[in-house]
């Protein structure tokens, strides 16, 4: 990954993670890794754990930050969550939500959009 590309993926998740924080969720883990891979937030919303992805894009050339989720990138989520959740012993309710962000090619905040329990698991 490039120095530039990172840049903009920490740029994003801070974003995010304010605007997750005005809306009342609480950041637990930022960038938490395991062998599975890694999730960008994990927080605690109204007593559910919600893991975040976090989408960002700089202009629109290729596409808006919620299609670039692929399902591939989805399962690996869901993936990532379950190791969570066995690592902190933790039975309770979760989900996984998405945040948009998407800049200008100027780099300007043009929005943040959070959908909320985006990815669900297959069954």
């Amino acid at each position: 990954m490039t120095d530039r590309r990172k840049a903009l993926g920490a740029l994003g998740e801070s974003l995010a993670a304010r605007e997750l924080e005005q809306r009342g969720y609480l950041i637990v883990a930022r960038n938490w890794r395991c062998v599975e891979g890694e999730i960008d937030l994990v927080a605690e919303r109204r007593g559910m754990l919600v893991f975040v992805e976090v989408r960002t894009r700089r202009g629109r050339e290729r596409g808006t930050p919620e299609e670039s989720l692929t399902p591939r990138k989805q399962a690996k989520l869901i993936e990532v969550a379950q190791a969570y959740l066995e690592e902190h012993a933790a039975d309770r309710d979760w989900r996984i939500d998405v945040v948009a962000v998407e800049l200008s090619a100027r780099g300007q905040l043009l929005r943040i959009d959070v959908i909320e329990n985006a990815i669900e698991e297959r069954r």
